[in-house]
């Protein structure tokens, strides 16, 4: 028996792969009559899943109705990316592909309730490599774990490597837009020189006029 002793550059991309992925697993509180948005920047096409439920104080007794939440998750551009909404309900899950680079939220909003109520949620949300269930996978290809491992890091390989296009994109598109931005300031420089001596040119002739009126000169 052997042991095989991985060389640096994976303990690097182990590291890479930590960061092409994201999963936030929290429970926060919300109070009757407010709304608590949850926000993740998610890459275009990527997977996200969520699982959000109402925390039940007494396990061995059901949720009252009061103890409902409304839950609205899409992005922030536009009224017409809304992936997931479901209204006054003690649990949920939701599954989207991203259309569009850029933040995503999960808003969270309870009705109004007299007396007022305090609720504890619990969300799970994970994207990219997270959001794929690889025990399933495992289940159904009938593979080992060390297959299963290879699997992931290939997942991982890619979202790095379409992160670091997306990354180059934008660095292409900033760019462009600091090369127009110093071209437009170029511009308006010369515009503001040349309307300044336009306007000293005029100040002189009136001033020769003036004097010349004058007979000073």
């Amino acid at each position: 028996m052997f042991k095989l002793n991985p060389p640096p550059h994976w303990f690097f991309l182990l590291i890479f792969g930590v960061f092409s992925y994201s999963v936030q697993s929290l429970r926060f509180e919300l109070q009757s009559g407010q709304t608590k948005c949850i926000s993740e920047d998610i890459r275009k096409n990527s997977m996200a899943v969520g699982n959000y439920s109402v925390v039940n104080p007494h396990v061995d007794q059901p949720l009252p109705d009061s103890h409902s939440v409304s839950v609205r998750v899409g992005s922030l551009r536009g009224n017409n990316n809304i992936y997931h909404q479901s209204e006054y309900v003690h649990s949920g899950q939701f599954a989207f592909v991203a259309r569009e680079n850029g933040d995503h939220m999960a808003c969270f909003r309870i009705g109004h309730h007299k007396p007022q109520i305090t609720l504890t949620i619990d969300l799970d949300w994970r994207t990219g490599v997270a959001a794929k269930d690889w025990s399933n996978v495992a289940k159904k290809s009938n593979i080992d774990g060390m297959v299963r491992q290879l699997q992931i890091l290939q997942e991982v390989v890619s979202s790095i490597h379409e992160e670091i296009i997306d990354l180059r994109k934008q660095e292409e598109e900033m760019e462009l837009h600091n090369w127009e931005t110093n071209t437009s300031m170029l511009w308006l420089c010369f515009l503001s020189l040349f309307v300044c001596m336009s306007v000293a040119g005029l100040q002189l002739r009136h001033l020769k006029t003036f004097f010349e009126k004058k007979k000073i000169l």
